[in-house]
């Protein structure tokens, strides 16, 4: 019988680095299993170090995601049909993969499920990467709402005479009062601040935010 071919290209959108896949296909009838190289490489093996089997199969899958992958394949052979899991894989290595497996189960004309065919794709590096990305951007995000919030506590300094800690209770009085976010009141005293021909409308701004935080403060008190 020809060995399995592994499948085309799977690639991640959010990288240039192939995604390591494999295909399979298994025979029923006394579980005989058949594996492209790709299969081997996603377990931690090249071909001809094992015979792969049920039992090596499930052996690879992580404990806690083993019960559930069981109850899918016990199902798949019992109806037929396609199917596609997402779960944890331990190689030979000791090396945790993220992996989605997918297949269909093949049913004869009688009804009978005969065999299932599929394939295995290694997600680990693309949802890594996707995670470092969030990470970034979450980084960068929080540098740069505490570079807003400081500049706008520095005009405050500026216009009021008033020590950093006192304008950034203003700030946070007026949020308050307001009922937005600290980071939206400040951006928009910095945008007044960057803009040409706008000190009157600055003064303003500020008066308002003053006016606002003390509001903001009798509030908090009263409750």
């Amino acid at each position: 019988m020809a060995e399995l071919s592994g499948p085309y290209i799977y690639s991640s959108a959010l990288g240039d680095d192939q995604c390591i896949a494999g295909t399979y296909h298994v025979e029923l009838d006394g579980w005989k299993f058949e594996w492209s190289d790709g299969m081997f490489q996603l377990h931690g093996y090249e071909r001809g170090e094992v015979v792969p089997t049920l039992e090596l199969l499930f052996s690879h899958k992580h404990p806690e995601d083993r019960a559930r992958c069981q109850e899918i394949v016990e199902q798949v052979c019992r109806t037929g049909g396609y199917f596609c899991m997402y779960h944890r894989i331990i190689d030979s290595r000791g090396r945790t993969r993220r992996v989605l497996t997918s297949g269909d189960g093949i049913v004869d004309a009688a009804g009978k499920v005969i065999a299932i065919d599929g394939v295995m794709v290694d997600l680990t590096s693309t949802l890594r990467r996707e995670t470092e990305e969030t990470a970034r951007e979450a980084v960068a995000g929080a540098t740069s709402t505490r570079s807003v919030i400081d500049q706008a506590r520095g005009i405050l300094m500026g216009q009021l005479k008033m020590n950093s800690d006192d304008a950034f209770q203003v700030l946070v009085s007026t949020s308050s009062h307001r009922n937005v976010k600290l980071v939206v009141v400040a951006a928009e005293l910095v945008k007044l601040a960057n803009s040409a021909g706008t000190h009157r409308y600055l003064n303003d701004a500020v008066a308002a935010i003053v006016q606002d935080s003390r509001l903001g403060s009798g509030r908090r008190r009263a409750g």
